[in-house]
């Protein structure tokens, strides 16, 4: 290499090589600082890719582990709710059974309705009431309650009515004591059948059996709404289809009460009978050209379908429903424990897919200390020849403004 004094060779490559050096210490610097072995997409633009792809999961993981556990706060809220109704409805058994027997006079069974009847208004307000950020589980049936665990993974809760209603004991199949009085003649084939209150609440509770001549109709009370059938509503939704026909009902002055009048075309015997729940109440017969009155009455439930236990029977039947009402919760407590058990293993499946994304993520990503130490220590050791060759390099056209002297 010549010496010269216009251009300094030496010291423009010892420069570069020091440059290199210090942008490799720099990196160095870089990577130790942050913990990562790729830090923009010039380090590694294929491995930045997998990175995010990788991170975007395990952040969805996480909160699907998240969504779980608020699933499980939500069927744990609904548990504590059904746990507290336990206790009601064992109370209210207790009651049924204890007015069930003969022992009571009518005033002590008041008292034991009375509780019985708020127990069973505290049951609704319970199942109404309970909700998780305003989520309800036990007011209705039929909602589905959607619990995410991951991209279109979910479990599907579904919601179910614990209320009084939604458990059975509102629907007692029985009626209220009633009184009918019949009447029959063969000119007219009429029969009056009279009842001073008769509502129709549930399904099928009454069946009105018809027969004239050996001919007979059965005519069923189907579907009404809750509020009660009236005898004109009865009138209007009765077809009995067989040459019977009802009358409008009226207020007869002479017995102070709504009568209901079944006409037929045929002449003969007739037979009226009342049903409850499959079970004749009583039964009216005239017999052609005979004027006839009868009464049939029953013991039960009050016309809403109510359970109560202003009776002997009607403690009896309330047993049966509270029975039947403890069996549904349980059963319906029973599936929250499944739903539960099924989240908390979805929520052991969910961490550990996020822990082995989270490995690979550092394999690609994070950085090597050990290596990265190594790296950084030879690049300051060449960082500092490149420093102290440069200045001799610097040196070099001195040398030549010698030989000029």
């Amino acid at each position: 290499m010549a010496l010269a004094i216009r251009n300094n060779l030496m010291a423009e490559t010892a420069a570069r090589h020091l440059g290199r050096s210090y942008d490799a210490l720099g990196k160095s610097v870089e990577r130790l600082a942050s913990g990562l072995r790729i830090n923009s997409s010039r380090d590694d633009a294929a491995g930045l890719a997998v990175r995010e792809l990788i991170r975007a999961d395990v952040a969805m993981f996480k909160q699907a582990a998240r969504n779980a556990m608020d699933g499980v706060n939500l069927l744990q809220t609904a548990e504590g709710a059904l746990a507290a109704s336990d206790e009601i409805l064992i109370r209210m058994k207790e009651l049924a059974e204890q007015a069930s027997n003969d022992t009571y006079s009518s005033a002590q069974r008041t008292i034991m309705d009375s509780e019985f009847g708020e127990l069973m208004s505290e049951i609704s307000r319970i199942a109404t009431s309970t909700a998780y950020n305003e989520v309800e589980l036990l007011s209705a049936a039929g909602t589905t309650i959607n619990i995410h665990l991951g991209g279109t993974d979910k479990l599907a809760i579904t919601s179910a009515a614990m209320t009084a209603a939604g458990l059975g004991l509102t629907s007692v199949a029985a009626v209220k004591e009633a009184w009918t009085h019949a009447t029959y003649k063969s000119s007219a084939d009429d029969i009056y059948v009279a009842a001073g209150d008769i509502t129709d609440t549930t399904d099928d509770l009454l069946d009105f059996l018809f027969s004239a001549g050996g001919d007979s109709t059965e005519i069923d009370i189907g579907s009404y709404a809750a509020s009660g059938i009236t005898l004109n509503e009865l009138v209007a939704a009765i077809n009995t289809g067989a040459g019977y026909a009802m009358a409008d009902a009226y207020l007869d002055t002479t017995y102070n009460a709504y009568r209901l009048r079944i006409t037929s075309s045929t002449a003969g015997d007739s037979t009226l009978t009342f049903s409850a729940a499959g079970a004749a109440i009583g039964q009216l017969d005239g017999t052609a050209g005979n004027w006839i009155g009868d009464a049939a009455s029953t013991d039960g439930s009050d016309a809403s379908g109510t359970a109560t236990l202003n009776s002997a029977t009607n403690a009896e039947a309330a047993l049966t429903v509270v029975t039947s009402a403890i069996g549904t919760k349980d059963s319906y407590r029973a599936q929250l424990g499944y739903w539960m058990n099924r989240l908390d293993a979805a929520t052991t499946v969910l961490n550990i897919q996020s822990e082995n994304l989270l490995a690979a993520e550092s394999r690609i990503s994070d950085v090597d200390v050990a290596v990265e130490m190594a790296a950084m220590t030879r690049n300051q050791v060449l960082a500092q020849a490149g420093t102290a060759m440069l200045a001799q390099a610097n040196t070099m056209p001195q040398m030549a403004l010698t030989l000029l002297r």
